[in-house]
């Protein structure tokens, strides 16, 4: 698996919530649920009023919560973590490379989203 993303924004957000690293994140600073929106994926955990980078534009590793195949449309589950788009949900981001199992992480590339 990859383990290099090419962001080409990444935005300092200060944390309203717990985060996870390699979890989607809202604008609001907080760890996105199932099917939300998503500003981009933080970088690094962090707790309420940490500040993290969130990789807004270009390509991201994140954590995937089930398996998902190479070039898949993206969603968030109800951690945060990279599901497989069926047929609701804010499209976050494209698998750039395949996941077997839960708990891998993967590079995609994140596009714009609105549920």
């Amino acid at each position: 698996m990859s383990q290099q993303n090419i962001a080409l924004l990444s935005l300092t957000e200060t944390l309203t919530g717990a985060v996870v690293a390699n979890r989607f994140v809202s604008a609001l600073g907080a760890q996105v649920g199932a099917d939300a929106n998503a500003l981009g994926v933080t970088r690094q955990a962090g707790a309420i009023g940490d500040k993290v980078t969130v990789d807004v534009i270009g390509t991201a590793m994140v954590e995937v919560g089930a398996a998902v195949a190479d070039g898949a449309t993206i969603k968030s589950d109800a951690s945060g973590r990279a599901i497989t788009w069926v047929t609701s949900g804010a499209r976050l981001a494209v698998a750039l490379e395949a996941a077997s199992v839960a708990g891998q992480v993967i590079e995609v590339l994140l596009i714009p989203n609105a549920a």
